[in-house]
């Protein structure tokens, strides 16, 4: 199993980071995605990525922190992503008209130029999007964006994830599958093609039913999963080998050869 978005290098994690990852390697959590939020972090995200073989590093810039943002980060992200052959994605990169006081312009600007260097490196986006799907799926016909990627904690309609999917897209399912009151995403994820779906923690946040307000950890992925699989009518073992071959095909760049 592979855990595509999780905050692995997060302070939360500095006490017991080795102690999370031997309990996910035996328990079957073979791979985990840490996708870049900030420009600050990214150095750290790639150190921790080379010193153990099953974490894969994804580099962005985040809507939500683009405060100290400008071109010359834009820049660096370039020649991160075309020196570095292990990067498996560019993101979190995407819009978030949710937040208070949000800058849509700055927003839409990042955005495009990420989705810009991803068309240039070739690499598949992890997109952050809330309450701003419709205008990230136009901005990507726009951009004529082909190399797919992964919608991160999936939270639009049915038809707009249509939309993602003729894009590509894969659609990130993590800790809200859990809670009961997560009618319209079930009905997603009973209604559409198994082929659709990539699964996530986003530890340290969003854990699952029962450990709310508790650190989330990627090696909560199988509860995730349980709850995924009683949405579907397939058998687990089928779920869990069309899960993986989903996230390999989105994320080419994963190396499953140590399996």
């Amino acid at each position: 199993m592979i855990d595509t978005h999780c905050h692995l290098d997060c302070s939360e994690f500095e006490t017991d980071r080795d102690q999370i990852l031997e309990r996910c390697e035996r328990t079957g959590i073979n791979k985990i995605v840490i996708p870049g939020v900030t420009e600050k972090g990214w150095d750290t995200i790639l150190s921790l990525s080379k010193s153990k073989y099953n974490l894969h590093p994804a580099l962005g810039l985040h809507p939500c922190f683009l405060n100290n943002v400008d071109q010359s980060s834009c820049q660096n992200l370039e020649r991160f992503l075309k020196q570095d052959a292990s990067i498996v994605a560019v993101g979190e990169t995407g819009l978030d008209f949710f937040i208070k006081d949000y800058d849509e312009s700055r927003q839409m600007e990042f955005f495009e130029n990420q989705i810009e260097l991803a068309k240039d490196v070739g690499l598949p986006l992890i997109l952050h999007v809330r309450k701003a799907h419709d205008q990230s799926v136009k901005l990507m016909k726009q951009k004529r964006f082909d190399q797919g990627g992964i919608v991160h904690c999936y939270s639009g309609s049915l038809q707009q994830a249509k939309q993602y999917l003729d894009l590509g897209f894969k659609l990130g399912i993590g800790g809200v599958i859990t809670y009961e009151r997560s009618h319209r995403l079930q009905k997603i994820v009973k209604e559409l093609s198994l082929s659709a779906f990539v699964l996530e923690t986003d530890a340290p946040d969003i854990p699952p039913f029962g450990r709310a307000r508790t650190r989330n950890s990627p090696e909560y992925l199988l509860e995730i999963f349980e709850a995924f699989a009683s949405y579907r009518s397939e058998n687990a073992k089928i779920i869990k080998r069309q899960i993986l071959m989903n996230t390999t095909e989105i994320l080419p760049r994963l190396d499953l050869s140590s399996e």
